[in-house]
């Protein structure tokens, strides 16, 4: 059940102020560090960021190449990513991009994969996978070895999906039109699995102002339940020993750290690994107490990290 915090007077003029609803702007006050920043961060779009596609290009070419035609970039704490800070023209409209030679996608999202450290050959599971931007960069890492299993349930999503794997090179994986919720019919074990949930999208907000007002308690409510069922599918088709990695694009806590914690009360074979980027997880929220193991999890912040807003947490499976 999504937690709700009495209106204050800093909550009320925040609120006004910004045009977020008061509920909203009540419950950030409670986990949210320097939240003048946060909410002033969130006004601006976000930095736009590419992820150079390796299977087709070296970064130092591919940034040759734009730079050329006037784009300015700066290398980032991941090396295939790059932040934009000049764009003459949409950069989804050069001839490299349609190349395959670089993937929009932002930082946040690359360090979720390079959480999962995939590496050649292994056998990977990709829940919830479509459009396929971590996919693809998971398959660059492997370098086109091993296989990847995408699933997708949505027709229109999965063709989508196919053309960007097509765009970028990608033949180590297969696409399954399946619902995460179904994945155990697989009987299959893997190395590595992704569960990039669907959320309530709270992290993206500076790119959709109108989920200031048009996010609701139920929506969070929706997702969490859904996030629940889906974590624990994940955790049961990891081999022993092998890495899932949860991650949603939400700042609300009953979507990451309440669906870690409530899965490590049922696993006793689970862990939480350190991560190396981001704030540490909550272990608080409200009056309820989280297992000390979530301060492993990982928040990113617009205001500090310059990414959307995300939650990572690599996960252990004995």
């Amino acid at each position: 059940m999504t937690l709700i915090f009495p209106d204050s007077a800093e909550s009320a003029s925040l609120a006004a102020k910004y045009g977020y609803d008061r509920w909203l702007v009540s419950r950030f006050l409670e986990y949210v560090p320097d939240i003048q920043d946060f909410m002033d961060r969130m006004e601006r779009p976000p930095t736009q960021y590419i992820r150079v596609n390796t299977l087709k290009i070296g970064r130092d070419e591919l940034e040759a190449r734009l730079r050329s035609k006037g784009f300015e970039l700066k290398r980032t704490v991941i090396p295939e990513v790059l932040a934009v800070e000049k764009a003459p023209m949409a950069t989804g409209a050069t001839n490299e991009y349609l190349l395959g030679h670089y993937y929009i996608q932002d930082l946040s999202s690359c360090m979720a994969v390079d959480a999962l450290d995939v590496s050649k050959d292994q056998i990977v599971l990709d829940i919830a996978a479509a459009p396929g931007g971590k996919t693809t960069f998971m398959a660059q890492r492997m370098e086109n070895t091993g296989s990847i299993v995408a699933l997708e349930p949505n027709d229109r999503r999965a063709r989508a999906m196919s053309f960007n794997l097509a765009r970028c090179g990608v033949y180590n994986t297969c696409i399954l039109r399946m619902d995460g919720l179904e994945v155990e019919k697989l009987q299959a074990k893997f190395d590595r699995v992704l569960l990039d949930a669907p959320c309530s999208c709270e992290g993206v907000i500076a790119k959709d102002t109108t989920r200031k007002t048009s996010h609701t308690r139920q929506d969070i409510d929706f997702c969490a339940s859904r996030q629940d069922r889906l974590i624990e599918a994940a955790a049961r088709m990891v081999k022993a020993g092998g890495i899932l990695v949860y991650s949603t694009c939400s700042f609300a806590p009953e979507e990451n750290e309440m669906v870690v914690d409530r899965l490590l009360q049922k696993f006793d074979n689970i862990t939480i690994e350190p991560l190396k980027y981001g704030t540490s997880g909550l272990t608080r929220f409200g009056d309820i107490v989280f297992d000390g193991r979530l301060k492993n999890a990982r928040r990113l912040y617009p205001h500090i990290h310059d990414t959307t807003g995300f939650f990572i947490a690599r996960l252990k499976v004995g």
